[in-house]
């Protein structure tokens, strides 16, 4: 046994004193506040989504806006913030974007059999608040990425515990209103779970047409949204996206070229999702989460548009298996992608706003690199499929009476 990342591990997993519960409280309430007093509508991203139910209530197409990149079920899930006082709902939506990461957080630590009351995950979390970038943005503009950031964890809890039908249920009903977590559908697909996978198609498919039926102009999404994202051709997101398909003709690439890059490395990183799912090697919940996460990373690579808060569905997950031998997380080049996301850090030539997609799509390859690379890794697997009993033995020593 290694005594060392033991005693390590240990430290991490002890309970944490209550002033340590105090100081992330109150870093997070102050997000909270500080949203709330700056403006209303609970974020400029989710003005977006509520001005779309408002539409809908006066009987305008919520697709008029065409920034309103949502399936329709997102309209009807925005209603109650329509009807509500701005007053309101200036404090509630930072506060739910809030709880939904720390909802997202704790699944994660499951996932790897962290107890929630430990060290590791009060001081993850008060990381992820004060040292990683999108985490403030998220709370910020409000964007509805965080029913994606707390699903996607869920889901893969329920996965690593046999339950693919429970987590098919999840991931169609976060598609059922922002479709972010659609490449999660082959995670199914590589597991031969074809009720789940039925499962995470129907919950969007009936909610969308279901939706769609009560409005003005039911294809709505197919006939301005779709083609809008298509072709990504808006100037002023474009200069936010983060994908090498947005980021490279602004450094002289050909927009043709730059697109085929993206979709090459999309692709690579399908296939190293593949490799990692065919593998069986290492812990069940390490091989869940990394397929899952390459899937995602894949896809962020070359959709229009790709945004830095978009790492929030990833990151946490990574960061919570820190603990566990092997993991990704502990390697090297997983900090050094976080690196250009370090808060009030001052960047020579990025400095203005339009900018800072060029840190954001660095830190998105490298950490697509950094997961495939973990993903292709040859690992020792025994003939039943566990681990060998060195690695066993080397494991993260948590106690199920944690819980």
């Amino acid at each position: 046994m290694n005594t060392g990342k033991s005693a390590v591990s240990g430290w991490f997993l002890r309970p944490v004193a209550w002033h340590a519960w105090a100081a992330l409280g109150a870093v997070l309430l102050a997000a909270v506040v500080r949203v709330g007093l700056r403006g209303s509508g609970g974020g400029m991203d989710n003005a977006i989504v509520v001005r779309a139910a408002e539409a809908w209530l006066e009987g305008r197409s919520p697709y008029a806006d065409r920034h309103f990149l949502y399936l329709p079920g997102a309209v009807i899930a925005a209603l109650p913030q329509a009807l509500l006082p701005q007053s309101l709902v200036r404090f509630l939506v930072p506060a739910g974007v809030t709880a939904g990461l720390v909802f997202g957080w704790g699944c994660a630590l499951r996932i790897h059999g962290v107890p929630w009351r430990s060290r590791f995950a009060v001081f993850g979390l008060l990381a992820l608040a004060l040292g990683f970038a999108p985490f403030g943005h998220l709370i910020n503009l409000g964007n509805w990425t965080v029913a994606s950031a707390a699903a996607l964890p869920l889901a893969l809890l329920l996965a690593c515990r046999e339950r693919w039908v429970a987590a098919g249920l999840v991931i169609g009903a976060a598609v059922a209103v922002k479709p972010l977590l659609a490449p999660v559908v082959l995670l199914f697909v590589f597991a031969r779970q074809w009720r789940g996978l039925g499962a995470a198609v129907l919950v969007p498919a009936v909610v969308s047409v279901g939706a769609a039926l009560a409005m003005p102009d039911p294809a709505g999404f197919f006939t301005r949204t779709l083609p809008f994202l298509l072709r990504g051709d808006d100037t002023f997101v474009r200069l936010y996206e983060a994908s090498p398909g947005a980021v490279l003709p602004r450094l002289g690439v050909p927009r043709g070229v730059a697109s085929l890059l993206g979709f090459v490395a999309a692709g690579a990183g399908v296939w190293a999702a593949w490799r990692r799912w065919g593998s069986g090697g290492g812990p069940r919940e390490a091989r869940v989460v990394e397929t899952a996460v390459m899937l995602m990373l894949a896809a962020f690579l070359v959709s229009r548009p790709s945004y830095d808060h978009y790492l929030l569905v990833v990151v946490p997950l990574l960061l919570a298996g820190a603990l566990v031998p092997g993991a990704v997380a502990r390697g090297a080049w997983f900090w050094l992608a976080l690196v250009p996301q370090v808060p009030g850090f001052a960047w020579p030539w990025l400095e203005p706003g339009t900018r800072r997609a060029f840190r954001d799509c660095v830190t998105l390859c490298v950490l697509a690199f950094t997961v495939a690379r973990s993903c292709l890794r040859p690992r020792a697997v025994t003939l039943d499929g566990a681990e060998p009993p060195e690695a066993v033995e080397s494991a993260v020593p948590v106690s199920s009476s944690a819980f």
